[in-house]
C-alpha cells in the first residue's frame, strides 16, 4: 500500500488524523507508554512485509528489488516517513513500496499472476510473523512464568503483543480489495476479462472510494470481524502452548 502525497489536500487529511489522534495519546492515561511499546512492532511489521514483496519479486526473476536494495531486513530500506508516522498514530500505515518490473517474471507465471504472488507476500509475512510471535509468546509464559512477574518481563509480553496485533492489523487491511492495497492486485488475478478492465478503467474512482472508507468508522467494521476471528485463534494458539 502507498499514497502519493504530492497533492495538497492529501497532506492536510494526513495532519488532521494525526492532530486528532495525538489528543488521545496526550490525554489518555498509558497511552504514551503504549506508543513507545508499538515502536519496535510497527518497525517489524513494515520492514518484513516490505522484504516479503521485494524476495518474491527476486524469486519470480525481477531483479529490480535486489538492484535498489530492497532484499534486506534493514528497516530503514523500507520505511516511508509519512507511513511509518501514521501507523505509530492512527494504526494503519505503509512501508515504501517496492518497485517491480512484472516484465521480468519467469515464462513459467503470467505477469498477472507474478504480480499477484508478489502482492499477497506481504500480507502472508504479516500473519506468518503474528503465529511466530504468538508462539513465542506462549512459550514465554510456560517456561518464564515468574519472569514474566517482573518489570521486564511485562515490557516484553507488551511488545510481542502489539507486534502480534500490528502484524494481524496490517496484513488484514492490506487485503481489502481496493486500490492502492495489494489487495487490489490480488484480486485482478481472479477477476473474468470484463470485470477486470472495469476495474482497471475505474482505479482512479476506486481509489477515492479507498480513501473515503480509510477516513471513515467504514474500513474499522470491514476489518475487525477478520482482525477478531484471528485474534481469537492466536489465543487459542498461545493458551495452548502456555498450558
Amino acid at each position: 500500500m502507498y499514497f502519493n502525497f504530492s497533492n495538497p489536500w492529501m497532506i492536510i487529511l494526513l495532519v488532521i488524523m494525526i492532530m486528532e489522534n495525538l489528543k488521545y495519546y496526550v490525554s489518555t492515561p498509558g497511552a504514551l507508554l503504549g506508543l513507545l511499546y508499538s515502536i519496535p512492532a510497527v518497525l517489524i511489521a513494515i520492514t518484513f512485509h516490505e522484504y516479503a514483496h521485494a524476495y518474491v519479486a527476486d524469486k519470480l526473476g525481477d531483479d529490480t528489488p535486489r538492484r535498489q536494495g530492497r532484499l534486506t531486513l534493514n528497516p530503514f530500506a523500507h520505511i516511508d516517513p509519512y507511513g511509518l508516522i501514521l501507523m505509530l498514530t492512527v494504526g494503519f500505515g505503509w512501508g515504501k513500496p517496492v518497485e517491480i518490473n512484472p516484465n521480468n517474471f519467469t515464462r513459467k507465471v503470467t505477469v498477472r499472476k507474478g504480480d499477484a504472488l508478489v502482492s499477497i507476500a506481504g500480507p502472508c509475512m504479516n500473519f506468518i510473523l503474528a503465529i511466530i510471535f504468538s508462539i513465542i509468546y506462549g512459550l514465554i509464559i510456560r517456561f518464564s512464568h515468574s519472569w514474566v512477574l517482573t518489570e521486564y518481563g511485562n515490557i516484553i509480553l507488551n511488545i510481542l503483543q502489539y507486534t502480534i496485533s500490528m502484524n494481524v492489523g496490517l496484513g488484514v487491511f492490506n487485503l481489502i480489495p481496493l486500490p492502492p492495497l495489494d489487495g487490489s492486485k490480488v484480486l485482478l488475478a481472479f477477476l473474468p476479462y470484463n470485470a477486470r478492465e472495469w476495474f482497471e478503467r475505474n482505479e482512479k474512482m476506486l481509489y477515492i472510494l479507498f480513501i473515503i472508507i480509510w477516513i471513515t468508522p467504514i474500513s474499522s467494521m470491514i476489518i475487525a470481524p477478520f482482525i477478531r476471528i484471528i485474534n481469537n485463534g492466536l489465543l487459542k494458539l498461545i493458551l495452548a502452548i502456555a498450558g
